[in-house]
C-alpha cells in the first residue's frame, strides 16, 4: 500500500496504537498476515474492551499496527464493526482474519486456546475466565492503509 494524508510523521504520531494478541509469535504471524493484506478483519472480547475503559472503535477509525517490539509497522483504517455473540461469528468474517482457518469450528477453537490462556486470564484478571455461545465478541472489519516499513 503506499501512503496517503494519514501517513506523516506528526499523523501517524497522533494515531491510537493497536496490538494483535500478545508479543510474541502470535503477534509477529498475524501483523505479517495484515502486511501482505490477508487479514482484513479480527475479533475481540467485548469485556476485554469494558475491562480496559475503551470505547470500541469505529468505522473510519484509523490506528498503527506494532509488532512485537513495539515498533509502529502499519495504518489501518476500520470499515465495520460489528457486536455480536460468539455463536454467530460467520465464515467470511473467519476466513478474512488471515489466520487460515477454513471452518468456523476450527477458528473457534484456536481462538478459545487463546482467550482461555492463562495470559488473557491474567490480562482480564480473571483466572477463571472463559467464554461460550452468548460470550459478546467485537468484529472488525479493516484496511490496510500504510505500510509503515515502506515509508522510510
Amino acid at each position: 500500500m503506499t501512503s496517503d494524508s494519514a501517513s506523516s510523521s506528526a499523523d501517524i504520531a497522533s494515531l491510537p496504537r493497536t496490538q494483535f494478541a500478545f508479543p510474541g509469535p502470535l503477534r509477529d504471524r498475524l501483523v505479517a498476515a495484515i502486511l501482505d493484506g490477508s487479514k482484513t478483519s479480527t475479533t475481540a472480547l467485548l469485556v476485554d474492551y469494558e475491562h480496559e475503559g475503551d470505547p470500541l472503535p469505529e468505522a473510519g477509525s484509523r490506528s498503527v499496527v506494532v509488532d512485537s517490539d513495539d515498533r509502529p509497522v502499519a495504518v489501518i483504517e476500520v470499515t465495520g464493526v460489528r457486536v455480536v455473540p460468539l455463536a454467530q461469528v460467520d465464515l467470511p468474517h473467519v476466513v478474512d482474519e488471515g489466520e487460515g482457518d477454513t471452518s468456523v469450528a476450527g477458528w473457534r477453537a484456536g481462538h478459545e486456546r487463546f482467550w482461555h490462556s492463562e495470559e488473557m486470564r491474567a490480562a482480564l484478571e480473571d483466572p477463571r475466565f472463559t467464554v461460550d455461545d452468548a460470550t459478546p465478541v467485537v468484529l472488525q472489519r479493516f484496511r490496510l492503509i500504510t505500510d509503515l516499513r515502506l515509508a522510510d
